[in-house]
């Protein structure tokens, strides 16, 4: 009996726990679960049931139908208080990541603003390559990039079709500089239209790039290295620019694409 009790009160708080993600905590949360527990009761049945006073109760149920967890009705003269099925707190759920996917374009646009320092991460090994590739898909907006073959030799054929087939999918297009190789040439520019990107290419003898670019968001610039399998992310208004005009530069200068 004395296990049960204390595997009941440690749900009990993972459950509180869980609900402070709803501002639902404290003697809220504790009427919260009372009403759930009651399912349909007065003011005085759920306070009591929560151990908390009735005005003090009657004030938090109110709170609770506002935030649509709970309705009233009457039965006869008694007014009653009736949880509504907890599957409300999904719905809740994606109202606001609803709310947040709206409200991220204006957030990013005050975030990291001119004048603050550049914030830079670093990534090891192919999880932290693949987490690199994964954050430039987070941006609306073009990809400028210099790039390479050498992450198609470390993290596969297959992970290069899966991503490229995210980016399409977001309409994410890119512009990218590439030495001219064997690989390029029959496995990617054939496909240019189809997935979004504009490709120019340079001599892989003279320019033998193996240092992947990525200038991309309101202000980020990655850089990895699949061979040292590092990657690192910067972000920082002059670098993003100075970066962004080097390789308009240099994109005004390079021939379209020829195709062997």
């Amino acid at each position: 009996m004395l296990t049960e009790s204390v595997d009941t009160m440690f749900i009990t708080m993972q459950i509180k726990d869980f609900l402070t993600q709803f501002d639902l905590d404290g003697k809220k949360a504790d009427v919260y679960l009372a009403a759930l527990e009651v399912g349909s009761g007065t003011v005085i049945e759920i306070a009591k049931k929560a151990e908390i006073k009735r005005t003090t109760g009657y004030d938090i149920l109110l709170d609770l139908e506002k935030a649509g967890l709970l309705y009233q009705t009457t039965k006869g003269a008694k007014r009653l208080f009736v949880a509504e099925d907890p599957e409300k707190l999904r719905q809740k759920l994606k109202e606001k990541e609803t709310m947040l996917n709206e409200m991220l374009p204006q957030l990013r646009s005050f975030y990291n603003v001119r004048g603050t320092k550049p914030k830079i991460r670093f990534y090891e090994g192919k999880a932290g390559l693949r987490e690199v590739y994964a954050d430039t898909l987070n941006y609306n907006g073009e990809i400028l990039a210099f790039g390479s073959d050498d992450v198609v030799k470390v993290l596969g054929m297959d992970w290069a079709t899966d991503y490229l087939a995210k980016r399409v999918k977001k309409g994410i297009r890119v512009r990218i500089i590439l030495p001219q190789t064997e690989m390029i040439d029959k496995t990617f520019n054939p496909l240019d239209q189809k997935q979004l990107r504009s490709s120019k290419l340079v001599n892989p003898k003279k320019y033998p790039f193996s240092v992947e670019v990525n200038i991309y968001g309101h202000q980020k610039v990655a850089l990895m290295s699949s061979r040292e399998e590092m990657a690192i992310i910067i972000e920082g208004a002059e670098i993003h620019n100075t970066l962004k005009l080097i390789f308009e530069l240099l994109w005004d200068n390079l021939p379209e694409i020829k195709l062997l």
